[in-house]
């Protein structure tokens, strides 16, 4: 059970480190990506009007599921697209207590192709 506290801390250690650098703002909002072994999410949130904008997730039935980099740019692009759709161009990236690579960097990549600027 010690080691599982362990890990649990590690992992909000690093989440409050990326995250004390960005903030969402109405003309910024953040990019906060969550991640498991079989799915992906993003949400693009203003944190001082405390509102997701937009989401998008594998979960959903419209995207195709999976846990692996091409549902990650499957779910990028159609975050790009509905951002679009919402009025978000820029926004500042949050990818939480995961390493920018993998999964969290095809998800970036594939926003940044469809056109939101970090």
């Amino acid at each position: 059970m010690d080691h599982q506290r362990q890990i649990a801390k590690q992992r909000r250690r690093r989440t409050f480190r990326v995250r004390k650098r960005t903030r969402g703002t109405p003309e910024r909002p953040r990019l906060c990506v969550t991640r498991s072994h079989k799915h992906i999410s993003a949400q693009i949130i203003d944190d001082l009007a405390g509102k997701t904008l937009v989401s998008a997730s594998t979960h959903d039935q419209d995207l195709k599921y999976g846990g692996n980099q091409a549902a990650a740019k499957t779910v990028g692009q159609v975050l790009a697209e509905r951002a679009a759709k919402a009025g978000v161009s820029a926004v500042c990236f949050d990818r939480g207590p995961y390493k920018y690579h993998g999964r969290v960097a095809a998800l970036a990549d594939a926003a940044r192709e469809g056109g939101l600027k970090f």
